[in-house]
């Protein structure tokens, strides 16, 4: 099937009109303004892919996806599970799990600099990775297993690469 994310074609087990499952956290409707103090915050410069995700919703609970890995991880022996998307929420107060809070989750659980966190408990996480450059990768981080890999070179062939959570169960 043909899917497009911010104008890359590729294919993908997902449609992106079926990412999405509950908004728990009740995050507002994504702006272009949120984005761009996001971005000014963090330093960065989102995925377009991302920001296309958080347009249909503003982050919370994915349909159950899980990334298939070609290692064993802390997580399982062929891969890693998405599903939840933190989105993006200026105002704190108002919301759960928020890329914004890559700051202070940082610094609280020892992560390595130049990371967007997007997905994870505080044991491991998912990230957007720039220590390399402006363009992030997507890596897997597990402070307790002291796991640090990449797991796609950008977000885009990280959703090209999404499976159901339930093929791995």
């Amino acid at each position: 099937m043909l899917v497009v994310f911010g104008g890359l074609e590729g294919s993908m087990a997902i449609q992106a009109g079926n990412f999405w499952s509950t908004n728990y956290y009740n995050n507002p409707p994504l702006t272009d303004e949120m984005v761009r103090v996001a971005e000014q915050r963090l330093g960065v410069r989102l995925p377009a892919e991302y920001v296309d995700l958080l347009r249909r919703q503003n982050g919370g609970y994915t349909k159950r996806f899980a990334y298939p890995m070609a290692r064993p991880t802390s997580w399982a022996e062929d891969h890693v599970p998405l599903e939840e998307l933190f989105g993006i929420n200026v105002d704190a107060e108002l919301g759960g799990h928020n890329i914004l809070d890559t700051g202070y989750m940082t610094e609280e659980w020892g992560l390595p600099d130049r990371q967007v966190l997007l997905a994870g408990d505080g044991h491991w996480w998912i990230t957007l990775d720039y220590r390399r450059g402006s363009v992030p990768t997507v890596t897997w981080l597990d402070v307790e297993c002291d796991e640090d890999f990449p797991l796609a070179p950008s977000f885009a062939e990280f959703l090209a690469e999404l499976r159901p959570l339930a093929d791995f169960e």
